[in-house]
């Protein structure tokens, strides 16, 4: 019941050891996958906002940027800008500087001349923080160190009944240890929100979450918008998903059956870690992703019946189907493979456990099939709401 992990001055513990090359702004994002190529250890996204945006889009955006860098699997930052964008270098870097030890740098591509020679500074800067990183050993932790994002995607018949039940269970094992699980996707509880809100921990609780599904559908009307239009996606439909209800009765099994301590907006961190929580965001696997790992989240598991390849530069993602044919075809992306539940072959409670103990082994350093790729999917959403 323990991984090696990398314990940060602030008491978080990582399962990876990167130096991020952060984007300010979108105009900067290839210079810093120029760098980031040019640096073995570090890694870097790509985004495509940061500038030209409203004021509550800018804070989502610094939200994002600010929680990648602190989140624990990053030892060091170094931040590249363009230079004329709404949030600049400096300021970004002063910001993380302020709500952590971490080390950061920054530079400003106009203001250094070029893409060339930001480039040859940023390495230079990142290959002196890599070797610093590199010092930083793996160290005995405690399941309770673990802060677990779960996730769904490409979902169709089989996740509701094998592959969302297991992670589930895998949930419920983290949280009884003193870890931290989240669940997000609130589209995706609508329609099975009762359920899930008599999780919540506290009344206050219970009533936020029946209110962020509220406001979720308040918000698509407004935009002339209706959820249970879009839901479940033509995907969804194909794999054997007929309406939200069914596809929310299965989403939410994911999350187990432990209370919920937390209702969390999207890429807020906690205010303390330990126990199931949830956060708000839309129904699209990659942003919420992205907003979790943002969240503090070290590693995902994400399930899939019909099969997605989608991957974090920052949290390894471990892929789980409950779907045979898809865990056949897809074998290159799935790492996990509980079909044996809809055989009739395995129990949740054996697939759960086999879940856990992946999440323990990639936790400790094993490679998922989506960092092999080095795949790295980014989303960043700009419809705001506050719990």
């Amino acid at each position: 019941m323990t991984f090696m992990g990398y314990r940060r001055a602030d008491g978080s513990v990582g399962v990876r050891n990167h130096v991020l090359i952060l984007p300010s702004c979108a105009c900067a994002s290839e210079t810093c996958r120029v760098v980031a190529h040019q640096v073995k250890g570090s890694v870097n996204v790509i985004i495509n906002v940061g500038c030209s945006d409203v004021a509550a889009n800018t804070e989502m955006t610094q939200r994002i940027l600010t929680g990648f860098a602190l989140n624990p699997n990053v030892y060091g930052v170094v931040v590249i800008g363009l230079g004329c964008e709404t949030v600049g270098h400096r300021e970004l870097a002063a910001k993380i500087r302020t709500l952590s030890s971490k080390p950061v740098v920054s530079f400003g591509i106009q203001e250094e001349g070029g893409t060339v020679v930001t480039a040859m500074k940023a390495v230079q800067a990142a290959r002196a923080m890599v070797a610093e990183a590199s010092l930083v050993q793996r160290e005995p932790c405690e399941v309770k160190d673990l802060f677990v994002a779960i996730e769904c995607g490409g979902s169709d018949a089989t996740s509701g009944i094998a592959s969302n039940p297991a992670v589930g269970h895998m949930s419920d094992m983290i949280v009884d240890a003193g870890g931290t699980t989240m669940m997000s996707e609130t589209v995706e509880f609508i329609g099975a929100e009762h359920i899930l809100a008599r999780r919540g921990a506290t009344p206050e609780i219970h009533d936020q979450i029946i209110r962020i599904c509220e406001d979720y559908e308040k918000h698509l009307a407004l935009a002339g918008q209706d959820c249970r239009a879009g839901q479940p996606t033509p995907g969804n439909k194909a794999g054997g998903l007929s309406t939200i209800e069914e596809k929310s009765l299965g989403c939410i099994k994911k999350g187990g059956t432990r209370p919920v301590v937390e209702v969390l907006a999207e890429g807020c961190r906690p205010s303390k870690l330990g126990g199931a929580l949830i956060m708000d965001t839309p129904g699209y696997d990659i942003s919420s992703v992205t907003s979790m790992v943002a969240g503090g989240a070290s590693l995902v598991v994400f399930t899939t019946g019909r099969g997605t390849p989608t991957g974090h530069a920052l949290a390894p993602v471990i892929k789980v189907t409950g779907n045979e044919v898809t865990a056949r075809r897809m074998a290159d992306n799935m790492d996990i493979d509980v079909s044996g539940i809809v055989r009739g072959e395995m129990s949740i409670r054996e697939a759960g456990q086999l879940v856990f103990d992946e999440v323990l082994k990639v936790a400790g350093g094993k490679t998922t099939k989506a960092e092999a790729f080095g795949f790295s999917d980014i989303a960043v959403d700009h419809v705001c709401r506050y719990i």
